[in-house]
């Protein structure tokens, strides 16, 4: 259970699916699908969807690399969460548009799963929050050339390593999309 009083509901949160992030993200398509259907699945059980919006020199704010992806479309209401570094609570309104859905629980969903997705998940577990990576439901490109492992390996691992994360109060871990209950704790 989160740490956090009085927080008893989950959250989807949407991490950077925006066209230039996953432009050569690995199985784009089929993980673009999965969060999709988590999306439709949130709305219909009335559980805030998080949209959060990564800019910097490369993905300026406004341009269409900066965009959320075609495919997902944001609802009135939804809150977008904008950032400058990989952890979306970092210097951001992330906090406080949980604290006001009395969320204690995100889910995590998106793109990096080896910069932004990863710092998120440290970044909720820390401040007190249950923090669940949708295992099927993120993403990455090719960042071998520079030494990083081949982009299924770098899901699988992460996959692994969450998995086992736990904190004093919290809990983390891992779930595929088609066994994800927001309700459940």
């Amino acid at each position: 259970m989160s740490t956090l009083e009085n927080r008893p509901n989950s959250a989807l949160l949407v991490v950077d699916v925006q066209n230039d992030a996953v432009a050569r993200a690995y199985e784009r398509d089929a993980v673009v699908g999965v969060i999709g259907e988590l999306v439709e699945r949130a709305r219909a059980e009335r559980v805030p969807v998080v949209w959060v919006r990564h800019q910097d020199e490369e993905m300026p704010a406004g341009s269409d690399g900066w965009q959320i992806v075609p495919e997902l479309r944001q609802a009135a209401g939804e809150p977008v969460v904008e950032k400058e570094y990989g952890d979306a609570f970092e210097a951001t309104g992330l906090e406080a548009v949980l604290a006001e859905r009395g969320v204690g629980r995100v889910f995590v969903t998106g793109a990096q799963t080896d910069m932004c997705v990863r710092s998120t998940l440290h970044g909720a577990l820390t401040r007190g929050y249950d923090a669940v990576l949708v295992s099927d439901a993120h993403t990455t490109e090719d960042l071998s050339r520079w030494g990083a492992p081949k982009p299924a390996e770098v899901i699988a691992h992460t996959n692994l390593y969450w998995s086992f994360q736990k904190a004093p109060g919290r809990t983390a871990g891992t779930v595929e999309s088609k066994e994800l209950d927001f309700r459940a704790d």
